[in-house]
């Protein structure tokens, strides 16, 4: 059996998830050979503004996608909240894989929760939701725009630049440090952003060879659940310039999808929900989005430029 390349950002995190699609491919392929093509992108290169200032999370795949179109890789894994919600007609998700938990979560060196945070205490997001979020339940906290990868913002942690840091709970599990959590948050304040703790692996599309190599790594669940979340954030437009949560969980063997989207400029946001079966995720999607819109949604993401 011919072997196989993946490309991948050099992050630990991102190492760590192409390390763990390897491993997987490996024990269902005994035979295969498994590379790592180590790529940087503008995503992680560019650290001193916000992703939605400089063309949002896309920026962390382009160049992997130019790694698969002229061969030097055979498939790419993202975090799948990275992922665009439109790929490119030469390129396709190839397995959705198991998720990990999907929550954000509450780091800090000295309090156990965001509740314990004294007014004016500064939190560092990445996130335009978790902004949103923080500025609705949480209004008297400062917020303040955190980037770069996950030792680096623990590093800014560490020397007080804030007094809390809310990521997700996945990427710290995924890299051991599950023991920095101070709280997990729920997703009924912090609903989680489309996607949220699962993996993509992105192929090009009609490679017949890969598609079937990757296929043993799906998770059906997580395939309909994420595709009912990514179907909310493409009708409402959604990239990281748009304050936006979406969450499907399984419930009595369908999905139940959780949304809302606002302003942070206006600390508001909507809300829809929606119970439906799991060959029916897009279309459980578009009803959430139309319970969204019926309530001026459209006019509430329009109102005011974001200010993060």
């Amino acid at each position: 059996m011919q072997g196989i390349t993946i490309a991948t950002r050099a992050s630990p995190l991102a190492l760590w998830q192409a390390e763990h699609v390897r491993s997987l491919l490996c024990a269902a392929h005994p035979q295969l050979a498994v590379e790592l093509l180590r790529l940087s992108t503008r995503g992680d290169e560019v650290l001193d503004r916000s992703l939605a200032k400089i063309g949002g999370k896309g920026l962390f795949i382009k160049e992997l996608e130019v790694a698969l179109a002229d061969g030097r890789a055979d498939l790419a894994v993202h975090s799948y909240k990275d992922v665009p919600m439109q790929l490119e007609p030469q390129f396709q998700i190839g397995a959705v894989l198991e998720r990990e938990d999907p929550r954000d979560c509450v780091l800090s060196v000295r309090f156990g929760a965001l509740e314990q945070l004294p007014a004016g205490s500064r939190v560092g997001t990445s996130s335009l939701r978790r902004e949103l979020a923080l500025r609705i339940h949480f209004p008297e906290l400062q917020v303040g725009a955190v980037r770069g990868n996950v030792g680096t913002r623990l590093a800014k942690l560490e020397r007080g630049e804030f007094d809390a840091l809310i990521m997700a709970a996945a990427g710290l599990k995924r890299l051991g440090l599950a023991d920095r959590i101070r709280q997990i948050l729920p997703t009924s304040v912090f609903l989680p952003a489309p996607g949220q703790g699962a993996l993509a692996i992105e192929i090009r599309a009609g490679d017949a060879r890969v598609a079937q190599l990757v296929a043993v790594l799906e998770h059906a669940a997580t395939r309909a659940a994420t595709q009912a979340e990514r179907m909310v954030s493409l009708a409402l437009g959604g990239s990281c310039q748009v304050p936006l949560a979406a969450y499907a969980e399984v419930e009595q063997a369908q999905l139940r999808l959780r949304a809302w989207a606002g302003s942070v400029a206006r600390a508001q946001a909507v809300h829809g929900q929606a119970l439906g079966p799991f060959e029916q995720a897009e279309a459980l999607g578009r009803a959430v989005v139309d319970q969204m819109k019926a309530q001026g949604v459209e006019q509430l993401l329009s109102a005011a430029p974001e200010a993060s």
